[in-house]
């Protein structure tokens, strides 16, 4: 036999009511395994925030499982699970709060204990992985929105996570500053999981995407082929940009 493959994310029958009876998922099921890179799509009110927040315990599953990199997410495993999914926001400035960039990214490590050559070992690799190393004693809030972003993407990196999960990667950043994080995102050996409006990025980023919509996932495929479905992106409130097409030989 051989080795037993561990998927980065499993996700069974996974149901989540808000405290006023709202219930966002009606039993969510998702494998993602390590190296994927998947977009997670769906009109606003979908539930994809909630979802999101199951992955490290922000929010509790009211019923089903969450588990990463076989670990069952739980109050006991709250600490290694949080290690494990790294959470990049919409907006930078939610993560970025140190005087410069270097100590930024050490943060998340030093509370986890690094310390001294090892500690400067991280925060050096993260920092190249995005292209910011020369930025490293800038203060963040003198850098672009764009170079902001990447800060963020490295403050987790730096906790060397399971799966990356990024909340709206593409939003607010010039074409350069998006071609240059696509650019990132390809070169990094992590699982993504990508929650986005922009379907070109999508495309571009992920093979696979999902399309959750009414608290349950309703489309799981190929990028291309859920994009060139003109009918299932309009059930779902999904929307090309106009004049954009799907390469042929994407879909074909």
């Amino acid at each position: 036999m051989g080795p037993t493959v561990v998927n980065s994310l499993e996700i069974r029958q996974l149901a989540y009511a808000y405290p006023d009876g709202t219930q966002a998922l009606f039993g969510v099921d998702l494998t993602i395994t390590r190296g994927e890179r998947v977009a997670l799509l769906g009109p606003n009110g979908a539930g994809k925030t909630t979802l999101v927040m199951h992955l490290n315990g922000i929010l509790t599953a009211g019923h089903g499982t969450v588990a990463v990199a076989g670990t069952p997410v739980a109050k006991d495993t709250l600490k290694e699970i949080r290690q494990r999914v790294g959470l990049v926001f919409q907006d930078p400035d939610d993560q970025l709060f140190m005087p410069t960039v270097r100590d930024d990214v050490a943060f998340g490590p030093a509370n986890a204990g690094l310390r001294g050559e090892e500690l400067d070992r991280v925060v050096k690799d993260a920092l190249e992985q995005v292209g910011m190393l020369e930025f490293a004693d800038r203060p963040p809030h003198h850098l672009s929105f764009g170079q902001r972003r990447r800060v963020a993407v490295a403050t987790v990196l730096a906790m060397k996570p399971e799966i990356l999960v990024l909340d709206e990667p593409s939003s607010n950043l010039d074409p350069a500053a998006r071609r240059e994080l696509a650019e990132i995102l390809r070169s990094l050996d992590v699982t993504v999981l990508m929650v986005t409006h922009d379907l070109p990025y999508a495309l571009e980023l992920c093979e696979r995407s999902l399309i959750l919509s009414g608290g349950v996932i309703s489309a799981d495929g190929r990028t291309p082929e859920l994009l060139a479905d003109d009918e299932l992106l309009a059930s779902h409130r999904l929307e090309l940009p106009y004049g954009f097409t799907i390469p042929q030989s994407d879909h074909a």
